[in-house]
């Protein structure tokens, strides 16, 4: 129990009223002895007065707490919770209200005091706003509840426990992205027309037209109908999309308003929201950290909204760890667990001595699938070197930065890829950029 404002000031009345003794007995000493005992028996009262209110408030209130608050938060933004409590005593109540929030959020609305008349309840809204994605939970809310003559506050935990989740903010996220790409983009949510004689899926036959090539001519129909008849072609739909992620060490840079690691995993919702809407499937393995701590990842390809919310789902509370990352390791369990030619989009930061690492890793996908490698480049980096030098220390900064990219571009060169196989981007940029690069492929029939 701790003391209120109310006992607090009874404690100080009687201090002043002590005071006020001791001056008085001074100038009349006959008035001494009473004055001693009345103030002493004052303080035996007060304490007797505080006894009593610390019994009678000791007993758990006839207090209900009932949390209404999401199960899936999105990560960054203000949402609304409410605790609603209920009391069924035979007393109105003073109560203070503090709910135990996941740790590292932002709160406001909170701490919440009031009076609960008997029967009645109270409804108290707050915000708060998750700064980091994954599992986390809600414990039981603080409730100081004042004691019938109000000289103390005696502290309860009642109400539920209740586990969270906090996912990107993904309807936020795809919004500015594809608003970000090329006129392209904003219809690559929708699914394309088919195209005729283009692809390799059979969609049906038809009447021979002029122009139509030999090779689409189906022979049996054509003897069966006795006249010619033409295969037609759709746009192959079932193909594959798998992400190698990458969560090293390197991927917790922080660079425009999150990590390397947040913008890697924003392209990768965002390409795969785009990819199922086309017929896709939607798959991803992670790489660079611990796998005994179960933190690897592997989502196999599926198809429709069931694989993306598979993929993002699978995905929400990965983070980057303090491990280096090994390509050609990498490289190796995917070609394990794939047996059909997918478009393998590899998510990593690039670093000069990583040439020969990538190089054998992209040489090993590429005997199968087709391969683009996606590189984070450093916003800090490219700053340094546009800044305006005025003096020695800012001209040996620039100087340092453009001999690293150089460094840098000379090692992504002796990767042996092309440019189309390429991505060499600020973090920002990077989902705009994957998303070009795939519908680029999707209309080429590369795939």
């Amino acid at each position: 129990m701790t003391p209120t404002r109310k006992l607090l000031q009874c404690v100080l009345a009687w201090a002043v009223s002590g005071l006020l003794a001791s001056v008085l007995a001074a100038f009349v000493p006959a008035q001494k002895g009473w004055l001693t005992l009345s103030f002493w028996a004052a303080g035996a009262a007060l304490l007797a007065v505080c006894l009593a209110d610390a019994w009678r408030g000791w007993r758990a209130p006839a207090l209900r707490a009932e949390r209404q608050a999401p199960g899936v938060w999105p990560v960054g933004v203000w949402h609304s919770a409410a605790i609603t409590l209920r009391n069924g005593g035979t007393r109105a109540v003073h109560v203070e209200l503090f709910d135990d929030y996941p740790a590292g959020w932002e709160l406001e609305g909170m701490p919440y005091a009031a009076t609960i008349e008997a029967g009645a309840s109270v409804t108290i809204t707050y915000r708060l706003r998750p700064q980091r994605r994954g599992d986390t939970h809600f414990g039981q809310p603080h409730v100081r509840v004042a004691t019938p003559f109000g000289l103390l506050l005696r502290s309860h935990r009642i109400g539920p426990r209740q586990d969270v989740k906090v996912f990107p903010d993904f309807s936020r996220m795809l919004g500015q992205t594809l608003m970000a790409t090329d006129r392209r983009a904003p219809a690559a949510g929708a699914i394309r027309r088919r195209r005729r004689g283009e692809g390799t899926d059979f969609r049906q036959l038809r009447e021979y037209r002029q122009g139509d090539s030999l090779r689409a001519i189906d022979w049996k129909a054509t003897a069966r109908q006795r006249k010619p008849i033409s295969r037609e072609y759709q746009e192959e739909r079932d193909q594959q999309v798998v992400f190698l992620l990458d969560c090293g060490r390197r991927m917790a840079a922080e660079d425009e308003g999150g990590t390397h690691f947040d913008h890697a995993l924003q392209a990768v919702l965002t390409l795969g929201f785009v990819a199922q809407k086309q017929g896709d499937a939607v798959g991803l393995m992670s790489f660079g950290h611990d796998a005994p701590e179960g933190t690897s990842r592997w989502m196999s390809p599926h198809k429709g909204r069931a694989g993306f919310d598979r993929l993002l789902a699978g995905i929400y509370d990965l983070h980057p760890s303090d491990q280096a990352p090994d390509y050609l390791q990498a490289a190796g369990a995917l070609m394990r667990k794939l047996n059909k030619r997918a478009f393998v989009v590899l998510i990593t930061n690039l670093r000069d001595e990583d040439d020969l690492a990538m190089r054998s890793a992209s040489e090993l996908l590429g005997t199968r699938h087709m391969v683009l490698c996606a590189s984070l480049r450093e916003q800090a980096l490219d700053a340094a070197v546009a800044a305006e030098v005025t003096d020695f220390a800012q001209a040996l900064r620039q100087s340092a930065a453009v001999h690293y990219l150089q460094q840098r571009r000379e090692a992504i060169n002796r990767l042996g890829l092309r440019a189309s196989n390429l991505v060499d981007v600020a973090p920002a940029r990077l989902p705009g950029a994957l998303l070009n690069r795939y519908l680029e492929i999707k209309e080429s029939g590369q795939l």
